[in-house]
């Protein structure tokens, strides 16, 4: 059996398009176009090429992008009263921080500082907070977990009564994709580098969402027949072929994996695409929240 290739490129293209309409009807209503402020904090290569992308998205979508630098030495104040002053500006919906910050600077005060109808990211800890108890909505989801969620609901995913296990727990994806899941009645399991027989762990999934930054870790038979695998790693392997001397590889042993999977998300193509359209689709959010407080 051949596992369906769950297309992320197709699916972001499908929710980037909605946004831009929804930016449309907006602004023909006489509504404020909606805005991004993206925080770029020192010169790390692979943050400059995140943040151009995402303001690349941003005017394809018609959503205005306001980019900020600071060099690396900014300090924790200088960080913070930039952040201040975008929570006061009604042109900004949405404040993006890229992450990592420099050495040196509280990543968890920079994110606090962030007003809480502004943050896109969905990293503030009463957001997340609010993301981890039942019974209370968060204003935002972190972008990557609600990527995948969207990628599982798009592809005909089931989530009441699956079995779902997510590997890794990091802030950023693991522990809020887990509680995703567990809202929708998933019968959740976290595992991580320390936990016993991961692969027997896997094995019991009917959802496997694999974020742990361990290139191909994921085996063929760690993986029950006819699960849906989402695989969030983006890793690099030496490849001699390649102009470049690598190529990218996810989490997951796509090739091997896809012969027992039900549905899998490849990589690059996946995972990726859907977090810029989901981070568009919380900047439209921002909007509209401003809408409601005026």
């Amino acid at each position: 059996m051949t596992a369906q290739l769950i297309d992320g490129t197709a699916i972001a293209a499908k929710v980037r398009a909605q946004v831009a309409a929804a930016v449309e009807v907006r602004v023909a209503a006489g509504k404020q176009r909606p805005g991004l402020a993206a925080v770029l904090v020192g010169e790390n290569p692979a943050s400059q090429v995140y943040v151009r992308n995402k303001r690349k998205a941003c005017a394809e979508a018609g959503i205005e992008s306001f980019g900020y630098e600071l060099p690396k030495t900014a300090t924790q104040k200088e960080v913070e009263d930039l952040v201040v002053q975008l929570n006061a500006d009604p042109k900004v919906h949405g404040i993006l921080v890229q992450l990592p910050l420099p050495d040196g600077l509280n990543e968890e005060r920079v994110l606090q500082a962030i007003s809480l109808e502004k943050d896109v990211d969905g990293f503030h800890p009463i957001n997340i907070g609010r993301l981890s108890m039942k019974g209370r909505e968060p204003l935002f989801v972190p972008c990557t977990p609600m990527g995948c969620i969207v990628l599982l609901e798009e592809t005909g995913a089931q989530f009441k009564g699956a079995n779902a296990v997510v590997l890794g727990r990091s802030n950023i994806v693991g522990l809020p994709a887990a509680m995703l899941l567990l809202h929708r009645d998933c019968t959740l399991t976290i595992c991580h580098s320390r936990s016993k027989d991961l692969a027997a762990i896997c094995r019991s999934a009917d959802i496997l969402i694999a974020a742990v930054g361990r290139a191909e870790m994921v085996k063929r038979d760690w993986v029950k027949p006819g699960a849906y695998v989402i695989d969030v790693g983006i890793n690099r392997i030496e490849d001699k072929s390649k102009k470049s001397g690598y190529r990218l590889v996810g989490d997951v042993a796509f090739e091997e994996v896809k012969e027992v999977a039900g549905a899998i998300t490849p990589v690059p193509g996946g995972v990726g695409p859907m977090t810029i359209a989901m981070l568009l689709k919380n900047t439209l959010r921002g909007a509209e929240l401003a809408d409601a407080r005026s």
